[in-house]
């Protein structure tokens, strides 16, 4: 077991708190979560995402903290130090997969927003909808265009890794996350105030018990707060890691979830008011429709819309880099710990690697875009990588870390490692509940429920 001197360690619990909280927060907070409310039916959505926020994601990030910090390695390491001889290592093996595939897409889509601050400032997006869609349409066949703008976010993310946990992750998520909550903050203090911002703010507020009967909102609600917090590939309990014995891990855990949580709340303020603003907007629209092509013609209407799409797509982008950051650490630090490379070394690998991944991605919508696409399934590379590590290999994680906390490891042996201050606090009874009965069982229903409805 190697120490936290050498593998470096956060310099404060701030430090950590932001940084967890920004690989946590990204693009499924700022667009995901508007989007899967507008699907679920408005503010029933939010009330089950809630819930399953605090009985589900929690608990599980509970886990691989406490995981991570008994061991002091990468995923696949930890498992190896807590239970040796056995295949256990495997879940920690996914979470890496995991996290190289799932960037290798997120990186493209970081790509288009940062474009996009340029676009909207400029005031390059004008017209009616059509017109904004094809203008989507063209600049993501634009392939050596996306490719150079992919190469920049793997750049960025890779230049501050080079810096370690302190000098690097630490100190660029402590200057980016509060730049990200003002932004979201004066973002939605101008979209409330927008004609027709009422309506918005009805369908968000007033929940619709009554859709409660479909459990496609129910499941919806369950796997989106899962994947909000990046649970289940490695990254959390990467970042646990490095953090000190004397920290408490449920009040850590705790401020991650509430500083999280609260953004995508927060983004719910925008997306919604804005949106109701314009007629014919249409909350179910999804994912880069409604980002890249419903917003924008937004911005192009408002008084003073460059400005407030500038903002927009500037929030955006940081969302994804202190996501992008993370993602990139945890198969960074396995072949620190595990394979004893030097950071600059496995940083240029993983990178390079990673950005080989993203051009089928980066090039799906361009004139090799028919080299991309899978016509036996009919979607394309970058849908498909979507679909196969975040529907199912996060989830599968998170299952399987589940199982390992609540009845492999222990939950002595992890009550141990999260009570170092033997403060025993009341809740943590219940998170033994919820950890060895509740989380694997609404997780083994995401997993089923996604697969049937394939």
């Amino acid at each position: 077991m190697m120490s936290t001197e050498k593998r470096g360690s956060w310099g404060s619990r701030s430090g950590f708190v932001l940084a967890a909280a920004g690989s946590a927060v990204g693009l499924g907070n700022i667009w995901g979560f508007p989007t899967q409310v507008g699907q679920g039916g408005g503010a029933v959505f939010v009330v089950v995402y809630l819930a399953s926020v605090v009985l589900i994601c929690l608990p599980i990030m509970l886990a691989e903290l406490s995981v991570g910090r008994a061991a002091q390695l990468d995923p696949v390491g930890s498992f190896l130090a807590l239970i040796p001889n056995s295949r256990w290592w495997l879940v920690g093996g996914l979470g890496i997969l995991a996290g190289v595939g799932i960037l290798s897409f997120y990186s493209v889509i970081a790509g288009w927003s940062l474009a996009y601050i340029w676009f909207t400032t400029t005031g390059s997006i004008t017209g009616d909808a059509d017109t904004i869609i094809t203008f989507f349409s063209n600049f993501t066949a634009n392939g050596p265009l996306t490719i150079t703008l992919t190469l920049a976010i793997l750049t960025f993310t890779a230049t501050v890794l080079i810096g370690g946990v302190q000098s690097g992750i630490e100190r660029a998520t402590k200057l980016m996350m509060p730049v990200l909550i003002i932004l979201l903050l004066v973002l939605a203090i101008r979209a409330i105030t927008l004609p027709g911002a009422a309506a918005g703010l009805s369908y968000y507020l007033r929940p619709d018990f009554s859709r409660l009967s479909d459990p496609a909102v129910i499941n919806a609600a369950l796997g989106q707060a899962f994947f909000s917090l990046s649970l289940g590939m490695g990254t959390m309990l990467t970042y646990g890691s490095y953090l000190h014995r004397k920290e408490n891990l449920l009040s850590v855990a705790g401020w991650v979830v509430v500083l999280d949580t609260g953004i995508a709340l927060l983004a719910g303020f925008i997306i919604f008011p804005a949106g109701f603003s314009i007629s014919g907007f249409d909350p179910s629209t999804s994912g880069p429709g409604l980002i890249f092509t419903v917003l924008p013609r937004l911005f192009s209407e408002l008084p003073g819309g460059q400005l407030f799409g500038g903002a927009f797509f500037a929030l955006l982008t940081m969302a994804a880099l202190t996501s992008t950051i993370s993602i990139l650490e945890v198969p960074v630090a396995h072949l620190i710990d595990t394979h004893k490379w030097s950071r600059p070394r496995a940083i240029l690998v993983i990178t390079a690697g990673t950005f080989l991944l993203a051009l089928p991605s980066a090039l799906g919508n361009g004139a090799l875009g028919v080299l991309t696409q899978l016509p036996l399934i009919g979607i394309s590379f970058l849908d498909l990588m979507a679909a196969v590590w975040n529907n199912f290999a996060l989830p599968l994680g998170g299952l399987l870390m589940a199982i390992f906390v609540g009845w492999v490891w222990g939950t002595d042996d992890a009550l141990a490692e999260i009570d170092r201050q033997n403060a025993r606090h009341p809740s943590l009874p219940i998170w033994v509940f919820l950890i060895r009965w509740v989380c694997p069982v609404a997780i083994g229903v995401i997993i089923l429920y996604t697969a049937f409805s394939i």
